[in-house]
């Protein structure tokens, strides 16, 4: 009932009034459902240590609210003791759409946060070179982990969650720039956490996850949303670019002030925002690395997608495209005659 109702509620068209044109005006939604009847159903799958994971939708957190569904999510909450869900992109992403959008619809309020954070990554942000992805270099690791910073601020501090840093371990990892992160996450009083699991499997995360199970038998704390459903459309993206992206303000285009002034006289004023920005920077630039403060993000187009239930806000140059590398994974995966299966990692 509730997939008919939102697939009725999609817009396809607009009239020469500039009045939308909904699924349901054309009489469709019910072969539209008939169409997903199957699909709506969650698809039950295993990890390679025999867990069961249930997979249901794979969006984007960057282009699109980056979270699997609610039926996945309710599903797997009747069948498990503790539930692990992706939000992918960063706390400026996946876990803004995740609060923002997810939580707000359903009422679900996770118990942890589980951050993760590679050496590798913090010394992008640090601005390395490449030779010093690939060997120590604690003067990049230092600047980049600002970066991080944020993520937990915005994690504690603006969603007022509990969260642990799982530091995800790589070969090319030293010593030393582990201890530094380390060092960092307890300066800020957060819990911090290595995790081997890529090199260990399941054992290489035994201590995560028992830092896991003991943040959400804790008392929870009350979550807080960026903002509310009555904020105007402007003021909600103002809210998230300020409290979440760390920038001071927003430079609309003309098209897309024309949009939020329509959407302000109809009843989708009140829905969500769902915001489609690159995942490398706060700033919504691809080339800006680390923690850039003081900057303005650039609105070029907003749509709504009304059968989600929420307005897409487009930043900048964003490609709505999910990005895919240049060699797919595919052609590097085989099978053998006697059934051995190769090219997988």
């Amino acid at each position: 009932d509730q997939l008919k109702e939102n697939l009725a509620n999609i817009i396809v068209a607009y009239n020469s009034k500039g009045e939308p044109i909904k699924v349901k005006d054309i009489k469709a939604q019910g072969a539209m459902t008939a169409l997903l009847k199957e699909a709506i159903k969650p698809n039950l799958v295993q990890t390679l240590e025999h867990t069961p994971a249930i997979i249901h939708g794979g969006p984007f957190a960057n282009i699109a609210h980056g979270c699997n569904s609610l039926i996945a999510t309710k599903t797997a909450m009747k069948l498990a003791d503790y539930v692990i869900t992706e939000a992918g992109f960063g706390a400026d992403l996946g876990a803004e759409k995740f609060v923002n959008i997810k939580c707000r619809k359903s009422g679900l309020t996770p118990s942890a946060v589980v951050i993760v954070a590679t050496v590798r990554a913090l010394k992008m942000h640090g601005e390395s070179n490449d030779n010093e992805m690939k060997t120590e270099s604690l003067d990049a690791l230092e600047k980049g982990i600002r970066n991080l910073e944020k993520h937990i601020e915005n994690i504690t501090v603006k969603f007022n969650l509990p969260a642990v840093v799982a530091i995800n371990k790589f070969a090319s990892d030293s010593a030393d720039e582990i201890k530094m992160i380390e060092n960092k996450c307890n300066q800020l009083g957060v819990q911090v956490v290595l995790s081997d699991v890529f090199s260990e499997g399941g054992k290489g995360g035994e201590s995560l996850a028992r830092e896991v199970v003991k943040l959400c038998n804790e008392k929870n704390q009350e979550m807080k949303f960026t903002y509310t459903d009555q904020m105007s459309i402007e003021e909600k993206i103002l809210a998230v670019v300020k409290e979440i992206y760390g920038g001071v303000g927003t430079d609309l285009s003309e098209i897309a002030n024309e949009k939020i002034n329509k959407l302000e006289k109809t009843d989708m004023r009140t829905l969500p925002i769902c915001i489609a920005k690159t995942p490398y920077s706060f700033t919504g630039s691809n080339e800006e690395t680390g923690l850039i403060k003081d900057f303005t993000i650039e609105i070029n187009d907003v749509k709504v997608a009304s059968g989600a239930g929420f307005i897409i806000v487009y930043v900048g140059n964003v490609m709505t495209m999910p990005g895919l590398p240049k060699k797919p994974a595919a052609e590097n995966i085989d099978i053998s005659s006697t059934g051995e299966i190769s090219g997988l990692f």
